[in-house]
This record gives structure tokens, C-alpha cells and sequence, in this order.
């Protein structure tokens, strides 16, 4: 019983990277068509309400100075981003779904490498969505190789 129960947390698990990776595509390809100009003039809408009534709002006037200084190299970097990095997760979620015994240690290592650029990243912005999401895609990798461990010694009995 345990173990199914951890089956299961496995599969909610894969299949929240999997919408996750699903967003993240869908955000870098409309990063990709959106111009800098549109996110300017989003931001401003966003903001204008706020900074109406407090000139001084620190959420408002560093979301409105970022889409100000959002430049066309960054924008296509983040859309790359987005677009390259969900789709190599969508990739080893449907590897990990489909029990394909290659997925688990291609998985293990690409969610290692992008905790490393996690870590990286938080040394820079601080941001406790990328604690959140690191010690979640830990929690994973902990599933992942589990699982993996019984998909091997599963075939081996055979």
C-alpha cells in the first residue's frame, strides 16, 4: 500500500512539472510574438491606478521601470528560455509517464542542472519562488529516483 501511495505522489508530481513546463512554453511563445512596447504599455496599465495613489508604491515603480527596460535582447532571451526549458520538460515527463527507463536518469540530471542554475539565480534576485520551486524539484528528483529504483529492480525479476 506504501508504495502505490508513493506511486501516486509520483505521478501528481511529474504531472504538475508537466503543467508547469506546459505554461512555461506557452509563456515564451507568447514572449516571442508580444512586443516590448505591448508589456510597456501593459505595465503602465497595471500601474497607473496605484501609482496614482501612492506615487512611492515599491511594487508598482519597479514593475513599471523592468517593463520600461525591457529590451528586445532580453525579451528573446526569456522567450528562448521559456520555450527551450519547457519543452525539454515536457519531453522527460512524457518519458517518465510512459515508464520509458531512459527518462529517470535524464530527468535526475537535467532537474540537477536546473537547480544549480536555480541556486545561481537566487545568489542574484533573492526570490523565494525560485526556494520554492528548488526544493520542489528536489522533493522530485527524490520520487524519480525512487521510482526508478523499482522500475529497474522490476525488470530484472523478469
Amino acid at each position: 500500500m506504501k508504495e502505490q501511495r508513493i506511486h501516486q505522489i509520483f505521478e501528481v508530481s511529474v504531472l504538475l512539472k508537466g503543467a508547469h513546463a506546459l505554461i512555461e512554453c506557452l509563456g515564451g511563445i507568447a514572449l516571442a510574438f508580444i512586443s516590448t512596447n505591448t508589456i510597456a504599455d501593459l505595465a503602465n496599465g497595471l500601474t497607473q491606478d496605484e501609482l496614482i495613489e501612492d506615487p512611492h508604491d515599491l511594487v508598482a515603480t519597479h514593475l513599471l521601470a523592468w517593463a520600461q527596460n525591457f529590451s528586445v535582447g532580453t525579451k528573446t532571451f526569456y522567450a528562448f528560455y521559456l520555450l527551450s526549458h519547457g519543452a525539454v520538460k515536457i519531453f522527460l515527463v512524457v518519458g517518465l509517464l510512459r515508464g520509458k527507463l531512459w527518462s529517470y536518469p535524464a530527468s535526475l540530471i537535467v532537474l540537477g542542472l536546473f537547480i544549480v542554475y536555480q541556486l545561481y539565480r537566487f545568489s542574484y534576485t533573492h526570490g523565494a519562488g525560485l526556494v520554492v520551486l528548488t526544493v520542489f524539484d528536489v522533493f522530485v528528483m527524490g520520487l524519480i529516483w525512487h521510482e526508478y529504483r523499482l522500475v529497474r529492480r522490476h525488470l530484472s525479476i523478469r
